[in-house]
Formats: C-alpha cells, sequence, structure tokens
C-alpha cells in the first residue's frame, strides 16, 4: 500500500438501533459521537456508527420473511383486470 494516502483503520462500533444490537469491529468510518465498550479487557472508548438494519433487525436473518404468494397475486391481477385471451400459434385462444 502507498504509504500516507490510506484513512485509519482503527476499532468502531456498529449499533443497529432497530434491534438494539452492537458490535465491535475494525473499520475506516469515522463519528463524532462514541461509546462505552467493554471489549474484554477493560471498558473504552469507541466512536459510535448507527445503522438502520443490520443482521439482527433485516428480514431475511431473523426468519420473518413474507413468503409471496405469486399464484394469489396473479389470480387477484386477473379478477381485476380481466384474463386476456391468449393466442395460440395458429392465431386461436390457446388453452390454459
Amino acid at each position: 500500500m502507498k504509504p500516507g494516502i490510506h484513512p485509519p483503520y482503527r476499532p468502531v462500533v456498529f449499533r443497529d438501533r432497530a434491534g438494539g444490537f452492537a458490535f465491535l469491529t475494525r473499520s475506516t468510518a469515522t463519528s463524532d459521537r462514541t461509546i462505552e465498550w467493554d471489549d474484554g479487557n477493560g471498558t473504552a472508548t469507541y466512536p459510535v456508527i448507527d445503522v438502520e438494519i443490520s443482521s439482527a433487525s433485516h428480514p431475511f436473518y431473523t426468519g420473518t420473511a413474507r413468503v409471496m404468494d405469486t399464484a394469489g397475486r396473479v389470480e387477484r391481477f386477473e379478477r381485476r383486470y380481466g384474463r386476456r385471451p391468449h393466442p395460440g400459434p395458429d392465431g386461436e385462444e390457446a388453452p390454459r
């Protein structure tokens, strides 16, 4: 790496406000806000970055993701807008 052009790589706490989850990692991200964190070697002050979503609050990781009912969506669309004929290769309506 070229010296003097890279930002400092240091410990930072990322906090998910929605999930009430925080973790300490290393990053080049900076923040004016700080937090007291017990890292196992005593309490230290680290910059804190608040994130909107993390593995603690994202539906994919928490298992609360909705399963889309695509068949129901198609039926609802056809009820709302009507069923349109699908012509077959000879120009006549193809059976469904």
